[in-house]
C-alpha cells in the first residue's frame, strides 16, 4: 500500500459547532519529517483532499469547509483554479510576498467568491501595514494569541470589525483563554484545547509520472483532438483511475463513467488543466517498477476491447485496464473500488469477475497464464523461485522484479 498522510484541525463557531476544518501538511504518522516547498504542501493537500479521498467524507458532509494554505508560489501557479470556492477557504501565510501581481489574483479570487483568511496575525503595525492593501478582499483574520500583544490585540480587533472581518482565534491552549478570547467579541476558534490535529491516512495507490502529467498537459494547451488527449490517458492505468476518482468527488449527480472521453466532456478542458496542474506541483513520484505491470495491464485492456460489441469497445477496455488495479496498486480492489462511480457493466467485472465482459476476460487470462508459464520455464534459470510462489498464490501477472539482472 502506498500511503500519504494529511493532517486535519476543526475550527469551532461562538455556539461550538464546527465550522470548518484546516487541512495541514504531514509526511508521516508523527508528523513532519521533512517540510517541502510551501507549493509543494499545498499540491500535496489539495491533491488527497479532492482526488484520493471522498471530500464529503474527510469534511464532514456535503457542506464541509476546508481552509487551506496558500503563499505567494501557490497564489499565482493556478492549482486553486480547480476548487468549490463554496468549499475552500484561501489562508494566506502570514509570510506571503503581497507583490502586485499577488495581489491581483488574491482580488479575483475574491471576485469570483471564494472566501480569503490571514494566517497567524500577529496584530503588530509592521503586519497590519503589510496587510492592509488586501484588508478589502479579506473575510476572516486568523489572530495568532500567543504572538500577539494582548493591549495592542484589542485595539486591533476593534478595527477588524469595523471592516466587517470576521476574527479567528488560533493557538488556544486552554479553556481561560477560550473564554477570555470569547468573551472578547471573537467569531471563530482554533487550538489545541478545542481539537488536536488529526491524521489522516490515505492510500495513494500508485501516481502517474511527471512526464505523463506534462505530457497531457501539452497536448491541452495546444488544443489537440478529445481523441487525441483520450488516447494517451488510456494508456496510463493510474492517470486514468485518478481522473475518475476525482470527477466522482467532483461530481454532484450519480453520473456512471463509461470512458476517459465522457470524463473529459463531463469534466471539460479547463478543469482538467486546473487538476493536472495540481498534480504536476505536487510531484508524484516517477515509480518505474510498475511500468511493466501497467504494460500488461494496457495490453489486456487492449485485447478486451477488440473482442467487445461496438457499442461496448470503450467499457470493455476500462473494465480490462481496471482489472489490474489491485495487483499494480498492491491492496484489495474492493477498497481500491470502493465509492468510484463507474457504469455498472465494469463494476461487475473489475469487482465481483462477472458479467457481460468476464467471458471475455477469462479467456484473455487464460491466455496471460499460459504465456506466462511458457516464460517461467524458459526463463527458471534467472527466476527468484520464492517470488514464483509467492506470485502463483497470488496474482495473474508474472513482476518483473523476479527476473534476476
Amino acid at each position: 500500500m502506498n500511503i500519504v498522510y494529511l493532517a486535519k484541525q476543526k475550527i469551532f463557531n461562538r455556539t461550538g459547532q464546527v465550522y470548518a476544518h484546516e487541512l495541514l501538511f504531514r509526511d508521516n504518522k508523527s508528523g513532519i519529517k521533512e517540510f517541502p516547498t510551501n507549493l509543494q504542501a499545498t499540491a500535496h493537500v489539495l491533491l488527497n483532499t479532492i482526488t484520493n479521498v471522498c471530500t464529503n467524507e474527510l469534511l464532514g458532509g456535503e457542506n464541509g469547509i476546508a481552509f487551506i494554505n496558500l503563499d505567494e508560489h501557490a497564489i499565482t501557479s493556478g492549482i486553486v483554479d480547480s476548487l468549490d470556492k463554496k468549499r475552500f477557504v484561501l489562508e494566506i501565510l502570514e509570510t506571503t510576498n503581497l507583490t502586485e501581481k499577488v495581489i491581483a489574483r488574491i482580488k479575483q479570487y475574491h471576485t469570483r467568491g471564494f472566501q480569503i483568511a490571514i494566517d497567524d496575525f500577529d496584530c503588530s503595525s509592521e503586519m497590519l501595514r503589510k496587510f492592509a492593501p488586501i484588508f478589502k478582499y479579506i473575510n476572516i483574520i486568523k489572530v495568532d494569541i500567543i504572538a500577539a500583544d494582548e493591549e495592542n490585540l484589542k485595539k486591533v480587533v476593534t478595527k477588524i470589525k469595523q471592516l466587517n472581518i470576521q476574527i479567528l482565534a488560533e493557538k488556544i491552549e486552554n479553556d481561560e483563554e477560550y473564554k477570555f478570547y470569547r468573551n472578547m467579541g471573537f467569531d471563530l476558534f482554533q487550538g489545541y484545547h478545542l481539537h488536536k490535529p488529526e491524521i489522516i491516512e490515505i492510500d495513494r495507490h500508485k501516481d502517474a509520472t511527471k512526464a505523463t502529467i506534462l505530457s497531457v498537459i501539452k497536448l491541452i494547451r495546444d488544443d489537440g483532438h478529445t481523441a487525441e488527449i483520450e488516447s494517451f490517458i488510456k494508456q496510463r492505468v493510474a492517470l486514468s483511475y485518478k481522473l475518475i476518482k476525482f470527477i466522482n468527488n467532483e461530481l454532484k449527480v450519480e453520473t456512471r463513467i463509461e470512458s476517459i472521453a465522457h470524463v473529459i466532456t463531463l469534466l471539460g478542458r479547463d478543469k482538467l488543466l486546473r487538476w493536472l496542474l495540481i498534480y504536476l506541483y505536487s510531484e508524484p513520484s516517477n515509480n518505474l517498477t510498475t511500468k511493466n505491470l501497467m504494460a500488461f495491464a494496457i495490453q489486456r485492456a487492449e485485447k478486451m476491447e477488440e473482442d467487445a460489441r461496438k457499442e461496448d469497445k470503450d467499457k470493455a477496455y476500462i473494465a480490462g485496464m481496471f482489472s489490474m488495479l489491485g495487483t499494480l496498486f498492491d491492496t484489495d480492489i474492493k477498497q481500491i473500488m470502493k465509492g468510484v462511480k463507474v457504469d455498472k457493466d465494469i463494476m461487475d467485472l473489475v469487482v465481483d469477475k462477472k458479467g457481460k465482459f468476464f467471458p471475455s476476460f477469462s479467456k484473455i487470462v487464460h491466455s496471460e497464464n499460459e504465456h506466462l508459464k511458457h516464460l517461467l520455464f524458459q526463463n527458471f534459470e534467472k527466476v527468484d523461485v520464492t517470488l514464483v510462489i509467492a506470485a502463483l498464490e497470488s496474482i495473474d501477472v508474472f513482476p518483473a522484479k523476479m527476473v534476476k539482472a
